[in-house]
């Protein structure tokens, strides 16, 4: 199995660990937000895991791009639901991965926001490139992929 043009199973653990912290964005359904950090340090720090001098300065472009230039310095508990998923959203593609794993990434969410953070997603996959893997159960939302693979029982069925 190969990722970024990097073959897995050749790779000690620290080489895995850089290599998903450079290469792997993930949105959980839970955003997992560190709740003493404002939004901006939040997002600012896979970059500033991997080094990057701009991480501030990347971090705050990629909040702005989520509309929430106006909301750097809130901590979690200050955001709304809608509010603490987009700043998942900026801190999962601040990094540029190629692959972006999003798991439920709007069953927190009522629909409004829901639909509003998906577009937001599906937009910034489009800006950025790369694969963006989905797990839903969501039909409406599953139809928006250009790939469906539909598991039942933890088996493949379609």
């Amino acid at each position: 199995m190969r990722l970024a043009g990097q073959e897995l199973t050749a790779l000690d653990e620290d080489a895995l660990a850089r290599l998903r912290r450079r290469q792997v964005g993930i949105v959980f359904q839970a955003f997992h937000l560190i709740p003493t950090m404002t939004a901006l340090e939040n997002v600012a720090i896979p970059l500033e895991l991997a080094g990057d001098p701009a991480a501030m300065a990347r971090a705050a472009d990629g909040l702005r791009a989520v509309g929430l230039g106006h909301r750097l310095a809130h901590l979690p508990g200050q955001l709304s639901g809608g509010e603490q998923q987009r700043v998942a959203l900026a801190r999962a593609f601040a990094p540029r991965p190629r692959l972006l794993l999003a798991d439920e990434p709007t069953g927190n969410l009522d629909h409004t926001t829901g639909t509003a953070v998906m577009d937001l997603l599906f937009a910034l996959r489009a800006e950025h490139g790369g694969t963006l893997l989905l797990v839903t159960h969501d039909p409406a939302l599953a139809a928006r992929c250009g790939r469906l693979v539909r598991l039942e029982d933890g088996q493949v069925v379609a």
